[in-house]
């Protein structure tokens, strides 16, 4: 089964959701930077003590295990020390070697399944789903304890290519309780529009660490009402 065999939903499905009073605000998700040396501690820091902040994810690329643990180690304490989950992107690995609190897998980065059986019941794995619901629903068979949709508006983050309504959020959280994560060109002003739709976390970076962090936290926290 793929997408084209479920029923279509429109935007309208957006429009006339209602958001389930037992299910928790939507939280902020922040994703690190690209580049996350020098004083990015500080920045990180500042940023989690500016408002309520779900998850860390440390996202660096392109540099080998033994460089990428030297520089999350700092970022974990940070978290540790306020009680925000550290999240590590794309690698089990790395994961495991830090004793993370989870792992954010993209499509390509192996199986839920797999990543459980090497980190543990205790530990929290994300799965990128894009536009499909259908990913979404094997992720969760699989045992993801979240699903990513995104990019929902245009991002300079990463390259995408795909662009999920909102509606697709609504139609997860009418069917199933598994969190989902709005992924993708998120900010303040477009924020609220995604946790109304129906996400229980907003993903965002660079409308954090593009500039003042604490500012941008605390703008997100009074858009979600979770100050």
């Amino acid at each position: 089964m793929d997408d084209d065999d479920l029923p279509p939903i429109g935007p309208e499905f957006a429009a006339r959701f209602v958001r389930d009073d037992r299910r928790p605000p939507c939280q902020l998700y922040l994703i690190s930077p690209r580049d996350v040396a020098g004083g990015f501690p500080d920045r990180l820091a500042r940023a989690l003590d500016a408002g309520p902040v779900a998850a860390f994810q440390f996202r660096v690329k392109d540099i080998d295990q033994h460089a990428a643990a030297r520089l999350a180690e700092p970022l974990q304490r940070i978290c540790a020390d306020r009680d925000v989950a550290f999240i590590v992107n794309d690698s089990v690995a790395l994961a495991k070697r830090l004793g993370a609190d989870g792992v954010h897998l993209g499509q390509s980065d192996g199986d839920p399944r797999e990543a459980r059986t090497i980190l543990g019941p205790g530990v929290q794995i994300g799965m990128t789903c894009h536009d499909s619901r259908h990913l979404a629903m094997e992720a969760g068979e699989a045992g993801a304890d979240y699903v990513a949709f995104g990019a929902f508006y245009p991002t300079t983050t990463k390259e995408t290519s795909h662009r999920p309504d909102p509606a697709i959020l609504s139609w997860w959280a009418t069917l199933f309780e598994l969190p989902s994560v709005a992924i993708g060109g998120i900010t303040p002003d477009n924020a609220g529009m995604l946790a109304a739709a129906g996400a229980d976390f907003v993903a965002v970076s660079g409308a954090v660490w593009n500039g003042e962090e604490g500012d941008a936290v605390r703008r997100f926290a009074q858009v979600l009402g979770i100050v």
